[in-house]
């Protein structure tokens, strides 16, 4: 998936085509500016508000508490973007906006905006540190107990439709019975694939801090004993010895080194029964000289700021599993999280 620019008229495509328009202040100027006013919109309510019947720039104002001025200004901006529409003097919340921005949608995103907000937006100002010296920030280290729950509201948003499209179809055994499901916290992944797959049961692997604001997530996905939680660490834990048929880790990978991922996929190696599957879903660095592709690459920027690690690609994620003596054995990328994939190799 890429950003692009689209003229409008034949003259704006002459000067786009001629260079005479400077994309990098879109970049630097707009963009930044774009991000952080949906941002702050989210966090202050005004998609609940125009959603319930605050369609004047002056009731919206009203309701969130805000000031009247800078509320037509932001108003403004996001209808631009698509977010409302404008007639009559009133706004009203497009399809998008419905879906993806309103809290009660089960595929609203609303728990990643207010984590962007509140927590991310300050690690931005780390990046030129990052830069000159390589050193993340590590934030699974410095997060306090709001925060954890921040986060964790934020994956449980950023992953609903993912999870959807992984239970209809992740390649796994027909008769899986067991799962391990490695840094998997909110558990949506598991919950997926043990509604498709009514004699599977799933253990959730994730860290005491994440357990304790994710667990209520999990119980309102009423899985009751089928998935359940289990305080530990992928680096140092023993995952036991052919015991899963499936093995998933997913978002991890890149918060992990290169020695780190080998380390975990020789321990799920000796866990897997034979037949078994492992499937590392993650988002894909491009490989050097192919095609660009914008959400692979920002990510791996991202998660290099945030954990000292990156993205990966395919080809270094076959290495682990080869090392490990798994058979590589299909890459599906996802067709709803455009350059995310499931890496899938089989015992």
């Amino acid at each position: 998936m890429q950003l692009i620019v689209s003229p409008e008229n034949p003259l704006e495509w002459i000067a786009l085509k001629t260079n005479m328009v400077p994309l990098p202040l879109l970049h630097a100027q707009i963009f930044p500016v774009v991000s952080k006013a949906v941002l702050e919109a989210a966090d202050a309510g005004v998609f609940e508000a125009v959603e319930k019947g605050s369609d004047t720039a002056e009731a919206i104002a009203t309701t969130c508490q805000l000031n009247p001025k800078a509320v037509r200004e932001l108003l403004g901006l996001l209808t631009a973007l698509g977010y409302f529409t404008f007639k009559g003097g009133k706004f009203k919340p497009t399809a998008m906006a419905r879906k993806w921005m309103t809290k009660a949608n089960s595929d609203s995103v609303y728990g990643m905006m207010i984590f962007n907000n509140r927590v991310m937006w300050d690690w931005m100002n780390h990046l030129g540190t990052y830069l000159r010296t390589g050193e993340g920030i590590q934030y699974h280290d410095n997060l306090t107990t709001e925060q954890w729950g921040y986060y964790q509201r934020a994956m449980l948003a950023a992953t609903s439709t993912e999870a959807r499209e992984f239970g209809r179809r992740a390649y796994v055994p027909k008769k899986a019975t067991k799962m391990l499901d490695i840094g998997g916290a909110h558990g949506q992944h598991s919950v997926a694939l043990c509604r498709r797959m009514p004699d599977l049961q799933s253990t959730i692997l994730d860290l005491p801090q994440a357990i304790e604001q994710s667990a209520p997530l999990l119980a309102k996905l009423d899985m009751g004993g089928r998935v359940r939680h289990q305080a530990g660490n992928a680096l140092t834990d023993d995952f036991g010895e052919e015991t899963y048929d499936i093995v998933l880790m997913s978002s991890l990978a890149h918060h992990f080194t290169d020695e780190q991922n080998r380390l975990v996929t020789q321990k799920v190696a000796k866990a897997l029964r034979p037949g078994g599957v492992f499937i590392i879903n993650e988002f894909i660095r491009p490989e050097t000289g192919n095609k660009p592709e914008l959400v692979g690459s920002s990510t791996d920027l991202y998660y290099g700021l945030t954990s000292a690690a990156g993205n990966w690609n395919i080809t270094e994620i076959y290495s682990w599993y080869q090392s490990a003596g798994l058979k590589p054995y299909k890459v599906k990328n996802y067709l709803s999280i455009p350059g995310r994939a499931m890496v899938i190799a089989k015992k």
